[in-house]
């Protein structure tokens, strides 16, 4: 599976999605052929997961914090008080994921940020580029 995040594009992943070494989003094809399944978990700054989708499903919501808009082509989880798109994906018509938007805590309280033109984390930013994980998670540290 192809999957781009903000610029980059990551090629034949396994679907899973490493943050700072822990899977926090997975990815899998939808068994009718559907928009694919988006399993996501964000926390806080200390540890909690207050936000869980399971299967583009929310699971978790603490104080109903947040709203999932979805669609053929695309999910979104938006903080509801402020608007703001915590992850923004959709399909491509070549069949690519493309995370295009997202602001959220990692298991390690750090942020990470995605635009559409890069992803940053702590002090690493990555912009356009390609990276082959020969069937692997995608790995961002």
């Amino acid at each position: 599976m192809d999957v781009q995040i903000g610029a980059h594009l990551y090629r034949n992943s396994n679907g899973t999605i490493e943050i700072e070494g822990a899977p926090q989003i997975e990815i899998e094809r939808h068994p009718a052929g559907g928009f694919p399944r988006v399993t996501f978990a964000m926390f806080d700054t200390s540890g909690r997961m207050p936000v869980k989708l399971m299967k583009s499903t929310l699971a978790i919501n603490e104080g109903r914090a947040y709203a999932l808009e979805k669609s053929p082509t695309s999910l979104v989880l938006r903080h509801q008080e402020t608007g703001k798109a915590v992850l923004h994906v959709d399909l491509a018509e070549n069949g690519r994921l493309v995370i295009s938007r997202g602001e959220f805590y990692t298991l390690k309280a750090h942020t990470l940020t995605i635009t559409p033109s890069e992803w940053t984390l702590e002090k690493t930013t990555v912009a356009a580029g390609e990276t082959d994980v020969n069937g692997g998670a995608v790995s961002l540290k």
